[in-house]
């Protein structure tokens, strides 16, 4: 296996307005597309080929009813009630099928590939495919793992031509999505064996009143926090469960933390 982080997603009840409260953070964001048939629709805000999906729904009672897999992304909305916050991520692959086999070998529940399309903006025609992957033992879900049609280097010159990847105004860069989990050691040993990702070394996070280790993935590190005390990591717990609560950025100006739309963004001065 060797995963990339490819995206995740924000849950907002209208995805358009996080286009213009981004924009006065310094952050760029464009209009994505619609989910035919699937009741959805997005803004997509990248960082060279990582990005953030805010995704909102158009009609509630088609994603409803619309059949779903179990752990796919439309399963995971429903079962959270449309709340408004961070849900879940993908990572990226050239060889689903394999990484298919892979997961069953380790006793996880799989489903797919799965091919999805939607319509930009444009009227253009984007593809991908995806497998969906459940781990009973985990109140974490995992990453739902996505295989473009296209590939990194086609569709980075794309994206760029359309300006939708460009320099953000802030100067920033994607560094890093942060994970509340009940316990640390359990998570980091889990996730490490199941993506096969190296980890870093413990540390105690004093602000966020947390005990945090890294994974690293390209693209985008995953960070576990698992709460020695009250902060922004137990609160999640309590309200949430185990979820991913905080994005960070590198560069900027200055440090800066804002809550958007049900979730905590954090821009680190570097």
């Amino acid at each position: 296996m060797a995963f990339i982080f490819d995206h995740l997603v924000h849950f907002v009840e209208d995805p358009k307005v996080a286009i213009e409260e981004l924009e006065s953070y310094g952050i760029h964001a464009v209009e994505g597309g619609v989910h035919e048939k699937r009741g959805t629709y997005n803004t997509l805000s990248y960082f060279d080929l990582s990005y953030i999906e805010f995704l909102g729904t158009y009609d509630r009672t088609l994603v409803e009813q619309t059949e779903h897999l179990p752990n796919s992304l439309q399963e995971t909305i429903v079962l959270d009630r449309f709340a408004e916050g961070f849900s879940r991520f993908a990572v990226r692959t050239t060889n689903i099928n394999k990484d298919a086999e892979k997961f069953r070998e380790k006793g996880l529940k799989v489903n797919g590939p799965v091919p999805y399309s939607r319509k930009r903006p444009d009227g253009s025609l984007i593809e991908w495919q995806l497998l969906f992957v459940g781990d009973d033992q985990n109140e974490l879900q995992l990453p739902f793992i996505i295989q473009w049609h296209d590939s990194d280097e086609v569709r980075r010159n794309e994206q760029i031509k359309k300006g939708v990847i460009v320099e953000h105004p802030a100067g920033i860069a994607f560094s890093h999505v942060m994970f509340a989990v009940k316990d640390v050691d359990y998570a980091i040993e889990k996730w490490s064996n199941l993506l096969e990702l190296k980890a870093g070394d413990v540390y105690i996070d004093d602000k966020l009143q947390a005990k945090c280790q890294t994974l690293e993935l390209e693209g985008g590190n995953l960070v576990f926090c698992s709460p020695i005390g009250d902060g922004i990591v137990s609160e999640t717990l309590e309200k949430r469960g185990e979820k991913p609560f905080q994005v960070n950025f590198s560069g900027g100006s200055s440090n800066l933390t804002f809550e958007l739309l049900g979730g905590v963004y954090n821009i680190i001065n570097s």
